[in-house]
């Protein structure tokens, strides 16, 4: 069975247009923010996309590509409880938006499974001198 590319680029790509989802409309991304977090929703938006351009960053250059993808792995898992109050609060909401609610559910598995690949693929970090 032939493999599918990790898309480290691809990836990379993803994780900036989400940071910058987040910094261009960070009122879409608020009300997702567990009230049970210290601090502003507004902080957390924000935050969250400084992680996102961060990993986005790492995922892209080769040299760090091994560990941010493996923490853009573990940021997805992360992230998942704010995708299970937008499931939550869609309740209330339009038939399509509790559909895209629900069905964003299930998407954090490729994204965790595709960022791990990423990091599987990525060359080993050679260390200058040996």
């Amino acid at each position: 069975m032939p493999r599918t590319p990790s898309s480290p680029l691809l990836l990379a790509g993803l994780l900036a247009g989400a940071a910058l989802a987040h910094a261009a409309l960070p009122q879409q991304f608020e009300a997702l923010v567990p009230r049970s977090l210290p601090g502003t929703p507004r902080r957390w938006t924000y935050a969250s996309g400084a992680a996102e351009l961060a990993l986005a960053v790492g995922v892209a250059h080769p040299r760090t590509r091994r560990v941010a993808a493996l923490a853009a792995a573990g940021f997805f898992v992360g992230v998942f409880p704010a995708n299970v109050k937008m499931a939550v609060d869609a309740r209330r909401r339009s038939p399509a938006y509790r559909a895209a609610a629900i069905g964003r559910l299930p998407l954090q598995v490729p994204l965790v499974l595709w960022a791990r690949s990423v990091s599987r693929s990525a060359a080993p970090c050679r260390t200058p001198g040996r």
